[in-house]
């Protein structure tokens, strides 16, 4: 599974010369995007994603050891997650925020995104000459609403970025995205955020 870290592959990968470059590529990207998000310039943060985008992010369940491998996190396509959405309706909930009749977001929220610990688990074909990336993360979303709402919502992400041509030059897609929070019980009123 690419999207998994395959340890010996980043091993490999990070000692190689060109891995430094890409990372730092790869890091600009995601600075960038959470910039966006921090500004609300969400139509911008839209175009950051390909147009078969998965963006998934699982429940978590409190299972006995030895079972967390198989069973702590809800698969996709298979009962209740967070999120399990594509570009359509990352675009839909877009367009009902910028409503300004939005239930949860009138007023809109303050969001602080940070992302941090960006690892390339994958560089196909190589870091020198990638066009397929597979980073891992750690993020922080502060989401503050109104006067009294502040929710903290902590976990990682897998994203697989593809590198594409622009009018601008090349620039990366984020094709796939998986989000874990680590929560078992989500504390914020709703799940307005992005990720």
């Amino acid at each position: 599974d690419p999207d998994m870290l395959d340890l010996n592959r980043h091993l490999a990968i990070r000692r190689a010369p060109a891995y430094f470059a890409l990372k730092q590529d790869v890091e600009d990207f995601l600075y960038r995007e959470m910039e966006l998000l921090d500004e609300r310039r969400f139509e911008e943060w839209l175009e950051l994603f390909a147009e078969d985008l998965v963006y998934f992010m699982p429940m978590r369940r409190n299972v006995r050891h030895g079972y967390h491998e198989d069973d702590e996190n809800t698969k996709e396509g298979q009962g209740i997650s967070w999120l399990e959405e594509d570009k359509w309706t990352l675009t839909k909930r877009v367009e009902q925020i910028r409503t300004g009749i939005h239930w949860a977001e009138e007023p809109l929220s303050r969001n602080c995104h940070i992302v941090t610990g960006v690892m390339l688990a994958d560089a196909r074909p190589d870091p020198a000459a990638a066009t397929e990336v597979v980073a891992r993360s750690r993020f922080i979303v502060y989401q503050n609403r109104g006067e009294t709402e502040n929710y903290t919502m902590i976990g990682k992400r897998i994203d697989k970025l593809r590198r594409i041509d622009t009018a601008h030059g090349p620039d990366w897609r984020i094709a796939r995205r998986e989000i874990i929070l680590d929560q078992n019980v989500l504390l914020a009123k709703n799940l307005t955020a992005f990720f």
